[in-house]
């Protein structure tokens, strides 16, 4: 399995969606807010997808000027690993 976890990131929350593998999603996309406590459930989400796969999923999220700014800084905090794409870039494909 090579799961991955996809964040739409836009001013005030983020939209959330898992996948275990390609075309296979883990559970309901759902909406978080840019504090803290959210963060901290998110890593929570993310440590349920590495005891179901048995890996840490890689985040995949767009640069949104500065909104992605404290989701990258959260990720490097916890040792998290993260592919941030420029929307230009992903767009096009």
């Amino acid at each position: 399995m090579n799961p991955v976890v996809g964040l739409d990131v836009a001013k005030g929350e983020r939209q959330v969606q898992a996948f275990l593998d390609q075309s296979k999603p883990y559970g309901k996309s759902f909406s978080m807010k840019h504090i803290k406590e959210e963060l901290d459930h998110f890593l929570d989400f993310l440590k349920e997808i590495e005891e179901v796969t048995g890996q840490m999923p890689m985040v995949i999220l767009e640069s949104t000027g500065h909104y992605h700014t404290p989701v990258i800084q959260y990720l490097e905090e916890q040792g998290i690993l993260y592919i941030l794409l420029n929307p230009i870039i992903s767009y096009h494909k």
